[in-house]
């Protein structure tokens, strides 16, 4: 439905305002360092507008290839989640000094990386829980990030004109009640035959993005 070198401004411009609505939900119910918060969003905001300052300009095959190797590492992480090799976390709700540097350089390159449709969600899950925080106080940062980190780099999409605007409306006006229903609504799923699932496609899409880059480059 859209072309490859419009899919990422698609992606964030249209997902901008159900992440902010999904950010305020975990922020409100999930309590965290509120100056760690600020620093980390603050961050991943630089990260994904200077990301997508230059996403936003190249051509289409280095975005498919970016795509789909962003893809793989999705699946690779959500691999791992099913298979159990994840670190569970501890019960930390703030970073010392050491650990929020090493958290705030990792949130700029999530951020950055964000505009090349690598997803942040699951490596900030990880990386949080290495460090001890227990993974409840993850997702306000990662929402919350997420949501800001979306609303820069799409703003950067937009003024250059990479994204179609019907399918980026068809994900603000289904994604924002979906995401209060998951929040607000549904409590608990039997979610593991769904994640396989979501591996599967993943994977497959992923695999469909580098063929066409192929494809593309044979065409030259």
């Amino acid at each position: 439905m859209v072309p490859d070198e419009c899919l990422v401004g698609t992606l964030l411009i249209g997902h901008s305002l159900p992440v902010v609505v999904q950010a305020f939900i975990f922020l409100v119910v999930v309590q965290v360092d509120p100056v760690v918060l600020a620093m980390l969003i603050a961050v991943s905001v630089l990260g994904s507008w200077m990301g997508a300052g230059v996403v936003s300009r190249l051509p289409r095959r280095p975005i498919q290839i970016g795509m789909g190797i962003g893809l793989l590492a999705a699946a690779s992480f959500m691999l791992m989640s099913q298979l159990g090799v994840l670190p569970a976390g501890g019960t930390a709700l703030t970073l010392t000094p050491g650990k929020l540097t090493a958290a705030l350089a990792v949130n700029f390159v999530l951020g950055a990386l964000l505009t090349l449709g690598i997803g942040s969600y699951a490596p900030s899950l990880i990386f949080f829980s290495m460090l001890g925080m227990d993974p409840r106080a993850a997702f306000p940062i990662m929402m919350g990030s997420g949501a800001m980190m979306a609303m820069a780099g799409g703003l950067r999409f937009m003024k250059a004109g990479r994204f179609d605007t019907r399918a980026a409306l068809g994900l603000t006006l289904g994604g924002i009640p979906a995401v209060l229903l998951a929040g607000l609504v549904v409590q608990s799923l039997p979610l593991s035959v769904l994640r396989w699932v979501v591996v599967f496609v993943v994977v497959y899409a992923a695999t469909a993005m580098l063929r066409s880059s192929d494809s593309d480059m044979s065409r030259i």
